[in-house]
């Protein structure tokens, strides 16, 4: 048999103590891991940027109409490719890759048409996670899209 040793106000103060410092410990770090990786405001005027939104929202539905798809994945060497699908082939394709989280990095990428419905990037990105906004010009036409890149 072990014995135990009693339950004490001193061991209770502890055992209190110890709780809390734990959950302090963990609500400080969140927070702070919060504040690090947020980048600042999405717009910077959102009355400007309401007076725009219905101008938004035909753009997309002028983009979805016309049945173009672009799918970008990146290559080893950190270059951008582009599987563009129903694209005709004289499209121009430009793209602003942006960080979701963290420090903003904005990277500007202009592609150079390899045939068969694909691009690849000139420019390429460093590892990680992006948010790709790409706009496709052809024909008088304009199409624009959004799509993550892990």
């Amino acid at each position: 048999m072990s014995k135990s040793t009693p339950l004490n106000g001193k061991r209770v103060a502890a055992i209190f103590v110890g709780g809390f410092g734990i959950v302090i410990a963990v609500n400080l770090t969140m927070a702070t891991m919060a504040v690090e990786s947020f980048h600042g405001t999405v717009v910077d005027n959102s009355y400007v940027a309401s007076q725009n939104y219905n101008g938004w929202l035909k753009q997309a539905a002028a983009s979805k109409a016309l049945g173009w798809q672009a799918v970008p994945h990146r290559r080893e060497d950190g270059r951008v490719v582009i599987e563009a699908i129903a694209v005709p082939s004289d499209a121009a394709l430009t793209a602003t890759a942006e960080r979701p989280l963290g420090q903003r990095d904005d990277v500007a990428l202009t592609f150079t048409p390899q045939g068969k419905g694909r691009w690849v990037s000139n420019e390429a990105l460093a590892p990680g996670r992006w948010q790709m906004r790409t706009a496709i010009r052809a024909g008088g036409k304009a199409w624009a899209g959004e799509s993550e890149m892990r």
